[in-house]
């Protein structure tokens, strides 16, 4: 199983959530530490970072994370309105 690592960001934006919305995360990072590719691969300024859309209290949000062979670092959280725009800063 992979290590999984937050950035500063990514701390943030959880630290808003409520903890039914957490429970959904977390699943949902599960899913993505089991099988990291399973996200879209993103392309031109986002070259290399995957998004894994999930439903979160039956919200679609997305999910932004790079990874290598031991590591994934989750990157970003949001729903689609402005979330590519956010996540290039």
């Amino acid at each position: 199983m992979l290590t999984i690592k937050q950035t500063a960001n990514f701390k943030k934006q959880i630290k808003k959530l409520h903890k039914n919305q957490k429970r959904d995360l977390d699943k949902a990072i599960k899913i993505i530490a089991k099988n990291p590719s399973i996200g879209k691969v993103k392309t031109g300024e986002l070259n290399g970072v995957f998004v894994y859309k999930f439903k979160m209290i039956n919200q679609l949000m997305l999910l932004a994370y790079l990874f290598n062979e031991t590591e994934v670092f989750l990157i970003g959280l949001g729903s689609h309105q402005n979330f590519y725009r956010d996540l290039k800063k």
